[in-house]
């Protein structure tokens, strides 16, 4: 896809501008929310969603307290009016974690924004960290591994666990190379992004 410093003024109406802007701006409170150092809890596992996924990746996560279980968010995207569609994602969270080269891309109209973090000797540091998902992939390794735990009786991330009965994975520690995640909803208590960079055109390699 061209850049904008690539488009000539004539392609470059005053229409298109208005447009640009009415789809930018909820992209662009998705981009503070990642900045802000929040000191709430962490958001209830069943949330509303907008229905429009995006890509994350990184080189490497080291994550003490992990947790992982299905939950059903709600959206209404293409949707009739009054109607709502349930989708059903695996849940990943994680009590502390150290993130190196995180990339984060998300679909904003004819464009792609791309967030940057962490690619420097500091990486991204998060807290509470929640991520709903709908494909997870990498290497990855545990430390004190549990399958088939009781989604309800989670304790590594405080205050976050699944629905009763629903089969979940926990652990001390994770160590994983090569993320990437197709998600549609990210919570943190605090997430803290040296190296931060947003830019619109590219994808996450």
């Amino acid at each position: 896809m061209a850049s904008l410093a690539g488009m000539s003024p004539d392609r470059i109406g005053r229409v298109r501008w208005r447009r640009f802007a009415i789809t930018l701006v909820p992209s662009l409170a998705l981009a503070v929310m990642l900045m802000l150092l929040s000191t709430q809890a962490v958001l209830a596992v069943s949330l509303s969603i907008s229905g429009e996924a995006f890509t994350v990746t990184a080189g490497l996560l080291k994550g003490y307290g992990f947790e992982q279980f299905p939950v059903v968010d709600h959206s209404t995207l293409n949707d009739l009016p009054g109607n709502t569609n349930h989708k059903t994602l695996m849940s990943t969270a994680i009590r502390s974690a150290k993130i190196s080269n995180l990339c984060q891309s998300v679909r904003i109209g004819p464009l792609t924004m791309v967030i940057r973090a962490g690619g420097g000797t500091t990486p991204v540091s998060a807290t509470d960290l929640v991520v709903d998902a709908d494909e997870f992939s990498g290497n990855a390794s545990f430390i004190h591994l549990s399958q088939g735990q009781d989604a309800s009786t989670l304790t590594q991330v405080p205050g976050v666990r699944g629905p009763a009965g629903a089969f979940a994975l926990s652990a001390s520690k994770v160590t994983i190379t090569d993320l990437r995640q197709h998600a549609y909803a990210t919570t943190a208590g605090t997430f803290t992004l040296p190296g931060f960079s947003l830019r619109f055109g590219g994808t996450c390699s």
